[in-house]
């Protein structure tokens, strides 16, 4: 069974002005990632694999393009 996480320990990033942005949780040595309009289920993700998502974010893989 899933162990809920507490709804203050969510956080979206400051750069989400529409409010279509996902929210990411630090639970423990992992870490989850939800969509806050429909909440439930969330991903969890192990420390590595979540810098590993990070870091292709930060390289651009995750752009989507006009094309």
């Amino acid at each position: 069974m899933e162990i809920g996480i507490a709804e203050n320990a969510w956080h979206r990033s400051r750069a989400c002005d529409t409010g279509a942005c996902v929210e990411a949780a630090r639970v423990g040595d992992t870490f989850a990632l939800r969509d806050p309009v429909d909440p439930t289920p969330f991903l969890r993700f192990t420390g590595q694999q979540w810098g590993d998502f990070l870091a292709g974010v930060r390289a651009g893989e995750f752009d989507i393009s006009d094309h």
